[in-house]
């Protein structure tokens, strides 16, 4: 299939073109969403019936870290990967990425590791989407929006928000600009692999802000307020995990030796604090943080928790554990701002990953998809500060800085 500029293409031949390539990726990547996220529910309740199953962790880990040592080299880098391959195509992502993060994923939720699950969705999308490439024999610029709606479809798909994954897969890219060349290929593929993941059975998570109180002068400068502390805590998580990971490479050259002593920490961290809270995506607890005030440190336990596991190797994403540490987060803030627990756990929700991914406008959209149109304003001002607070570093190092933050 030759590729054209859309400008210069018929509108019509443009649409069909990508309307039958957007829904075909939506297709694989929605099914592959279903099927991580019914796994990854048996995981969890696997581990939840045997606690004990955490002084396993560091087996499983030294497990997945020698599977990708032997067969995962070429696919290791992960999101990153597909980022790159973006920016500079070079060649077809392997398929076996999508089977070895999603292997790699389950296992590492199934033993107790603090991991999320839009990178494995992601990552699935993205690779199932590129081998695309050679059916339709797409040219580089093709290719490229190919990839993007992967990753559209990817995300869509594992979190039920299928206009906050259009915008996420035109956003992640680069720091301050985004491609609105493939704005109609990532809006089908993020719309229709939701319903594919729907028709599968997929039923995702539901939170209530609550009411929202009417946008006053104080209340939208508390809001600013929280919004400066959730940019710095996404700033500290990227920054901590990125520092880790090179820590630990820079001193175990033995790539399964990573995760093994990672989860000897995770496992007695577990066990020295007697509770399981920290672990896994905590997902009861971030609904918790919806209904009323929790341990203040509810969001260090699982930031540490996280920033260990995903330094040490273990695989998986890092939005669902950033979704927990910003409602938690927003959760302790609430009596200082006097705001609503369940309005600062919402708006935490989004902003510290609108602030560790650099992605303000995708968070912002799936505040409205996720907690209704009244929470917008505050969403809105919640996630720019945070991003404008985050610094230049996010969890996708491949992500590349586009324009500026502030005004030269």
């Amino acid at each position: 299939m030759q590729t054209e500029d859309a400008s210069l293409t018929p509108p019509f031949v443009y649409l069909a073109k990508w309307t039958l390539i957007a829904t075909v990726v939506a297709a694989l990547a929605g099914s592959a969403s279903a099927l991580f996220l019914f796994a990854l529910d048996a995981a969890t309740a696997a581990r939840q019936a045997r606690p004990a199953i955490i002084w396993l962790l560091p087996l499983a880990g030294f497990v997945v870290g020698w599977i990708y040592l032997r067969f995962g080299r070429a696919v290791e880098a992960g999101n990153n990967l597909l980022i790159d391959e973006i920016h500079d195509p070079k060649q077809v992502v392997p398929l076996r990425l999508a089977p070895l993060v999603l292997g790699a994923t389950v296992v590492s939720h199934w033993f107790g590791a603090s991991v999320g699950r839009e990178g494995t969705a992601v990552q699935m999308g993205g690779a199932l989407a590129d081998q695309l490439t050679l059916v339709f024999r797409l040219r580089p610029h093709d290719r490229r929006i190919l990839l993007m709606a992967g990753i559209s479809a990817g995300f869509a798909s594992v979190f039920g928000t299928p206009l906050a994954g259009a915008i996420f897969g035109l956003e992640v890219l680069a720091i301050g600009r985004m491609r609105y060349d493939a704005i109609y290929p990532c809006a089908v593929a993020a719309i229709v692999a939701d319903l594919v993941a729907g028709a599968w059975g997929v039923q995702h998570s539901h939170y209530s802000a609550g009411p929202v109180p009417p946008a006053g002068a104080l209340a939208l400068l508390a809001v600013a307020c929280a919004g400066i502390v959730f940019g710095l805590a996404g700033m500290a998580f990227a920054r901590g995990t990125h520092a880790l990971s090179a820590l630990v490479k820079r001193h175990i050259a033995y790539p399964p030796l990573r995760p093994l002593l990672g989860g000897i920490v995770l496992a007695l961290a577990v066990w020295g604090l007697g509770t399981d809270r920290y672990i896994g995506l905590g997902l009861p607890v971030i609904a918790e943080a919806f209904q009323a005030p929790l341990p203040h440190w509810d969001w260090l336990g699982k930031f540490a928790f996280t920033v260990a596991s995903l330094g040490s190797g273990f695989k998986g994403g890092e939005v669902t554990p950033l979704f927990y540490i910003g409602a938690t987060l927003g959760n302790a803030l609430a009596p200082l701002l006097q705001l609503p627990f369940a309005l600062l756990a919402a708006l935490g929700f989004v902003a510290v990953f609108a602030g560790a991914a650099n992605t303000p406008i995708a968070s912002t959209v799936m505040a409205l998809e996720l907690f209704g149109p009244a929470i917008g304003p505050y969403a809105a001002l919640a996630c720019i500060v945070a991003y404008l607070f985050s610094g230049h570093t996010g969890i996708y190092h491949a992500q590349r800085r586009g324009d500026g933050k502030s005004v030269r």
